[in-house]
């Protein structure tokens, strides 16, 4: 078994480690305060790479690993959590259905411009009465001649409602499968359509700097080519994105972990009491030695799942694994660096404060902790 990182994936950390700590590290603070999205920084983003990683050369992507792209989302989350949400989302839950299952035609007229941090694409699939459940989305689609028209509503829907904001990937109820069951299509729908309405949401605890919208369909119509593959494929397709998704959301608990880790090390290396380093104490250094053990087991672990995915081969247990064991460390991982810090662990002046705002989404988003129990045990027949 090879442990080690090609050349390329290493210079990728390097890379993206200096480009956080120069770019992102000295306005985090200040942009997450202001729950300002920066479009500035976005394409900054766009212009190193960290956008359509694993897509092709040739609708404007840089063609690499899917680990490598999990390495870039990962070095981001070290240093702030809402940009690697941009990141993640644009590619994972933004570019990632257009590319796999777009027509040709999608793919030339959206991912360029989605590839360089130009523009940014939503994934419209939660609904205030649909979130776990996502099969119970209330959103609905119908043919209209060589129209379809839209109605309903999405929430907490990133990059969907920014000023870059291109259009948002939506699934809605097309009708009804032999089965009894709803049968579910996506479309594609682009800002400025007729009766289309995104609206930022704002009060958020978490990713501050990030663009989470509300979406509103009001007999929105779009022409039949704009279905995303196939009438009735929905559904898969939306599952099949989520297990993408959920490395992303991997990498962003084992990056967030990865740098509160580093701040409490840091902090308890200056911070003295009783004439030493609190992290001579063995109360201290325990806990930041199973911090270190946590995600090396992190780390191991989603990285195994993109080597998989890379490969072709089944991936989706090891996904679920994943997101579940890097999200939950992270939180692991915060409470201690908070621990560590003491009450100036609890101030706004000290990054880890928001570190630990910031883990609360990854026990939610892209499947809860419970609902990745549930796709294991499944996996291992229960």
């Amino acid at each position: 078994m090879d442990y080690d990182l090609t050349r390329e994936q290493e210079m990728i950390r390097k890379e993206v480690r200096r480009f956080a700590e120069k770019e992102i590290a000295p306005v985090a603070q200040e942009l997450d305060e202001k729950e300002e999205f920066s479009p500035q920084l976005t394409r900054k983003m766009g212009e190193i790479g960290l956008f359509g990683m694993f897509v092709p050369e040739k609708y404007g992507g840089q063609q690499m690993d899917y680990v490598s792209y999990i390495i870039a989302v990962e070095e981001i989350a070290r240093v702030d959590g809402s940009q690697a949400a941009t990141i993640a989302a644009g590619n994972s839950l933004g570019i990632g259905p257009i590319y796999y299952f777009g027509t040709g035609e999608q793919k030339r007229k959206y991912l360029p411009k989605l590839c360089d941090g130009r523009a940014l694409w939503g994934f419209g699939l939660t609904e205030p009465t649909a979130g776990s459940d996502a099969g119970g989305s209330k959103t609905t689609a119908v043919r209209d001649g060589n129209q379809w028209v839209i109605n309903g509503s999405k929430i907490f829907i990133t990059n969907a409602a920014s000023e870059i904001s291109l259009g948002v990937t939506v699934q809605a109820v097309t009708g009804t499968r032999p089965n009894g069951k709803p049968e579910y299509t996506c479309f594609l729908v682009e800002h400025g359509t007729p009766g289309f309405k995104a609206v930022a949401m704002k009060r958020k605890m978490m990713w501050r700097a990030s663009n989470t919208a509300e979406l509103y369909f009001d007999d929105v119509r779009i022409p039949a080519e704009n279905i995303l593959g196939k009438q009735g494929d929905g559904f898969h397709q939306m599952l099949k994105t989520l297990d993408g998704g959920r490395l992303s959301i991997a990498a962003m608990g084992l990056g967030g972990a990865q740098g509160a880790y580093e701040l409490a090390l840091k902090y308890a290396r200056k911070r003295e009491q009783f004439g030493q380093p609190i992290s001579k104490f063995q109360a201290v250094a325990f806990k930041l030695a199973d911090c270190a053990v946590q995600i090396e087991c992190a780390r191991n672990l989603l990285y195994k799942a993109c080597w998989l995915k890379d490969r072709g081969r089944p991936f989706e247990l090891h996904a679920a694994m994943a997101k579940l064991y890097c999200s939950e460390t992270m939180g692991r991982v915060v409470d201690h660096a908070v621990q560590i810090h003491g009450g100036y662990g609890l101030m706004k002046d000290y990054d880890v404060e928001r570190f630990y705002r910031d883990q609360k989404l990854l026990d939610i988003g892209e499947g809860t902790s419970e609902v990745q129990r549930i796709v294991i045990s499944r996996h291992i027949g229960c």
